[in-house]
């Protein structure tokens, strides 16, 4: 098997349902049922026939999506069984082997894998922690060539909350139309920045960009593993003839629900719950910082549900992690796991008292350990 254990999702599902805290969650608390929808839709989600539907995503669901950026109809839209989906789809759709893929890092490293097993060369390009997580686009033009088949990009990004500026994305796009070449845009946090403004996406900047959404992540509803790619009408024709072979659909109750999340109403509230959340344990997590500032470097997210950062203790990242789990109790993300050993990423989206919980039995580890 020429595909690479995909370490984060891995590790996460061995252990994030077996520890009393688990700190690696990627976004905010789930929502329930209840909390979400008013008995009325509830009740009428019960007379809901349990057949396949339509395989690329009901209309009135994809008709929500396809509203979520200017000048898109449902046909633009697949509906996929979560973001992950998503990825793999469009990259089969869009590469074959011998192809370059320029792939920001540190990211999601999802992609890096498919692209691996399907005979591309993957390139690294960087966000730089000294410059508060900027993209550093002088490294992506050298990394940029006629080779080049697509950019991968993650804005908001994956683990450090970075978002990238009008002006860097307009030069990732130049970058790419220089070369002809796709831009593959994971947007799945958009709705979950600090300052409340939503991410501008990469559609419409360039006619060969396709982009990656869900609800797993800024709508808090990962348990209905429901996202979708975005794009020209041909190229969403040939990811759902990938489609076909992979998941064929997602479930229908996920359309149903996923249609109520996606109403302009519905999204506001969702969004407004979730920044709340995010800006209370931001708070928490700096004041918790400032107290070890002398082994923890962190620059602080502008959007998404995570802290990433860098420490100074003898350590691997990976034997941190191990060592918290097994005789504390507790469950963080290891760097190792995105390449970047000496780096820690903990969940900021849960509720504030499971945090700050998590936070209390990570803070007397470490002092118990390292005595710090």
């Amino acid at each position: 098997m020429n595909l690479r254990i995909f370490e984060l999702e891995r590790f996460q599902s061995l252990y994030e349902n077996t520890v009393p805290y688990n700190l690696t969650e990627s976004g905010f608390h789930p929502f329930t049922l209840k909390e979400l929808l008013t008995s009325e839709e509830i009740e009428k989600l019960t007379q809901t026939v349990l057949g396949y539907g339509q395989t690329n995503g009901s209309i009135p669901l994809r008709k929500r999506i396809a509203a979520l950026y200017k000048g898109y109809s449902e046909d633009n839209v697949l509906v996929t069984n979560g973001s992950s989906e998503a990825n793999f789809v469009a990259c089969h759709s869009l590469l074959k082997k011998g192809d370059e893929v320029a792939i920001m890092v540190p990211n999601y490293m999802q992609v890096w894998g498919i692209v691996e097993e399907m005979g591309c060369t993957a390139i690294a390009y960087h966000l730089r922690e000294e410059n508060r997580w900027a993209v550093d686009l002088e490294e992506l033009k050298k990394v940029v060539t006629p080779k080049t088949k697509m950019i991968a990009v993650c804005n908001p990004n994956n683990p450090t909350g970075y978002i990238l500026t009008d002006e860097e994305m307009k030069e990732i796009v130049r970058l790419a139309e220089s070369v002809g070449a796709w831009i593959l845009a994971d947007e799945i946090y958009r709705g979950a920045e600090l300052s409340g403004k939503e991410t501008p996406s990469f559609i419409g900047m360039y006619d060969k960009v396709i982009v990656n959404g869900g609800l797993s992540k800024a709508y808090a509803l990962p348990g209905l593993r429901l996202g979708w790619l975005a794009g020209d009408t041909k190229t969403i024709a040939d990811s759902w003839a990938y489609h076909d072979y992979t998941s064929i659909t997602a479930g229908i109750l996920s359309h149903e629900v996923g249609e109520i999340a996606l109403r302009p109403e519905m999204r506001e509230r969702i969004f407004a719950r979730n920044r709340g959340m995010l800006r209370e344990n931001l708070q928490a997590v700096e004041e918790w910082v400032k107290k070890y500032s002398h082994i923890i470097q962190f620059v602080p997210p502008q959007g998404g549900g995570m802290a990433f950062m860098h420490y100074t203790l003898d350590i691997k990242s990976t034997d941190l992690s191990d060592w918290l789990r097994k005789e504390k109790g507790i469950f963080i993300v290891a760097g190792d796991w995105y390449g970047m050993d000496k780096y820690i990423r903990i969940g900021i989206g849960a509720e504030k008292d499971y945090l700050l919980k998590g936070m209390d039995i990570l803070t007397k580890a470490l002092e118990e350990r390292f005595g710090v």
